[in-house]
């Protein structure tokens, strides 16, 4: 056998033991007539040392031994003299009896340690080397481990794993779809999911009325550090089934990863809030409720005082940045011209600091010290602290509020990896209109339910009423990341059909698309939902870490390229022949 233990199992208790390793060599250190050797493996490190007594061999071999060899060594377990309590094989080492070379390596483009000398994209172009570096090998073992958590609990409560079809039907509503030419049926393609949405629901008509999947899901969609143009969903989907019967099975299973995976325990039931709470406290419907610094409408207290950004504004908000009353002028100037950046989009900045020696504001001529008073007490603002203010449109506005608001609490160290803070957020508009396009489009998608006791709105012809329509729908949010999104869905072919219609399908349109579904709300369709979880997003949180990439085995790149294997790429002119398609220049 290559190896009787693994690099990370031997300690003192194994001392004077015969044992044979395998692995690659991390590192080689000489000193006078010796040599050690780091001899590393996914489960650890372990020290090999080769002595002035080892067989002349093992001292050749040893001496010409490069990183990243593979090799096998035997020897005897023994107490290591100089001890590191970093690691957990610190306490023993090996004394090299036999060496072999199972493999030579090149030098490797970077150091394979904690922490690599490598910048991103070497390390992407070399991610079979990166993934042997602790960090990641961490970061999968937590994303293995939360799967099996996740399939173990959901097996307790009666859920089938079912998989779907990875080919399926376009149909372009949200995000772009990829697409993938059919050869044997030249001209027409494929799509790959976006999610296994309509699937699930047809395995509530089949009756299989718990359902999970952890599958891999495609969107064609720009990037960003929490977003790949593949990633994995835990996808759920329950029958006979409110809102509260998903709430509490989800909440259920949120609890036990947290108790299994971290060591926490929720005792209570997670907080819930609306969409228009959170919108108006936050400025955000995934709020971060690590910290408080909430939103405040200043509007008819500051209006009327011949200051006319507020005076004209629709909407005048602020924050209280607890302690922050001593930040300087140069940073103020700073924060207001950070908050002029086209991501966040404000006009401009106001700020009121309650002071050891009064209350100052960047808007004194304006505002008597009693009016700045008011303010402040709107904004329970204390001795020390700073107040931010922002005007304009009222949704422009709270969004760049909550951005502001997130901000600073990652300068003041608020928004702490190890805290986690769930929240269910709820209500959400079904629909929204699009000015340029005329048309209304499903803020989650064609399939969710709109509440029972808007559905008088929902069959109305006046379009202020269906703007006014909530969502039978459902987040699960967690330090300020949407981790899950479920509703409860449209069950009736009628209720379906006039959604299809309140979002500008044709009769002809709706059945060339979703007929299928259509067809089988009419052979008895129970009442369902359900939900699905961002899996790279969670594995991420529960990590400590804000981007997916290093909870992936082999990601994508900003541009959607995977720079290892250079794809996507061009493909040759046999193939396209073969699929009757045109090289594009």
């Amino acid at each position: 056998m290559y190896r009787t233990h693994t690099c990370g199992e031997l300690r003192l208790q194994h001392k004077g033991q015969q044992v044979t390793l395998a692995g690659w060599v991390q590192r080689v250190r000489k000193l006078g007539g010796m040599t050690f050797i780091d001899l590393r493996d996914r489960y650890g490190v372990t020290q090999l040392a080769v002595t002035e007594d080892s067989p002349d061999t093992v001292k050749q071999t040893a001496g010409a031994l490069g990183r990243e060899f593979v090799i096998q060594v035997a020897g005897a377990v023994i107490e290591r003299s100089n001890k590191n309590p970093k690691i957990p094989t610190g306490e023993v080492e090996i004394t090299v009896a036999r060496l072999d070379v199972l493999n030579a390596a090149d030098t490797p483009p970077f150091t394979i340690e904690d922490e690599s000398d490598g910048g991103e994209e070497l390390r992407a172009r070399f991610r079979y080397l990166d993934l042997r570096r602790a960090p990641l090998q961490n970061a999968l073992k937590l994303r293995h481990r939360m799967a099996q958590e996740v399939r173990s609990y959901l097996d307790s409560q009666r859920f089938l794993e079912i998989e779907t079809p990875f080919l399926i039907k376009s149909t372009p509503e949200g995000a772009r779809d990829f697409v993938v030419p059919s050869r044997m049926n030249p001209g027409e393609f494929y799509a790959l999911p976006q999610s296994p949405q309509t699937f699930k629901q047809l395995l509530m008509v089949a009756g299989y009325d718990r359902y999970f999947q952890i599958v891999r899901c495609f969107r064609d969609e720009d990037l960003r550090a929490d977003r790949q143009p593949e990633f994995t969903q835990i996808d759920c989907e329950m029958a006979f089934v409110e809102r509260e019967d998903i709430l509490q099975a989800f909440e259920g299973l949120a609890k036990h990863l947290f108790r299994s995976v971290l060591g926490r325990e929720f005792t209570q039931p997670f907080p819930r809030m609306s969409y228009a709470d959170a919108i108006r406290q936050y400025g955000s419907d995934k709020p971060d409720i690590r910290f408080d610094m909430r939103l405040h409408e200043l509007t008819g207290l500051v209006k009327g005082k011949n200051f006319a950004v507020f005076d004209t504004a629709e909407y005048v908000g602020g924050i209280c940045v607890p302690g922050a009353g001593g930040y300087t002028r140069k940073q103020l100037d700073e924060l207001s011209e950070w908050v002029k950046r086209p991501q966040i989009g404000a006009r401009g900045l106001v700020y009121i600091r309650l002071a050891e020696d009064g209350i100052k504001s960047s808007v004194d001529k304006f505002y008597t010290p009693e009016a700045l008073q008011q303010i402040a007490a709107t904004l329970n603002a204390s001795q020390g602290d700073l107040m931010l203010l922002l005007s304009g449109n009222r949704k422009k506005t709270q969004e760049a509020l909550g951005t502001l608001r997130i901000e600073m609490g990652n300068r003041l160290g608020l928004r702490k990896n190890d805290e986690f803070a769930p929240l269910w957020v709820y209500d959400f508009p079904l629909l929204e209109w699009d000015e340029e396009t005329q048309r209304f489009y499903a803020m989650h998608h064609p399939f969710t339910s709109p509440k029972p006791e808007d559905l008088q709105k929902f069959y109305s012809a006046d379009k202020a009423d269906v703007a006014q329509v909530n969502a039978n729908a459902y987040d699960f949010v967690l330090n300020g990341t949407e981790i899950g999104g479920g509703s409860i869905r449209i069950h009736d072919a009628n209720v379906q059909q006039r959604m299809f219609e309140i979002l500008g399908f044709s009769k002809e349109e709706a059945e060339y698309k979703f007929g299928f579904i259509i067809h089988a709300f009419r052979y008895g369709a129970p009442p369902h939902g359900g939900i699905a979880f961002g899996f790279d997003r969670w594995c991420a949180l529960f990590g400590g870490q804000e981007t997916i990439r290093d909870y992936i085995a082999f990601p994508k790149n900003n541009a959607g390229r995977d720079v290892m294997l250079n794809a996507p790429a061009k493909i040759d002119d046999i193939q396209l022949k073969e699929l009757q398609l045109t090289a594009s220049i």
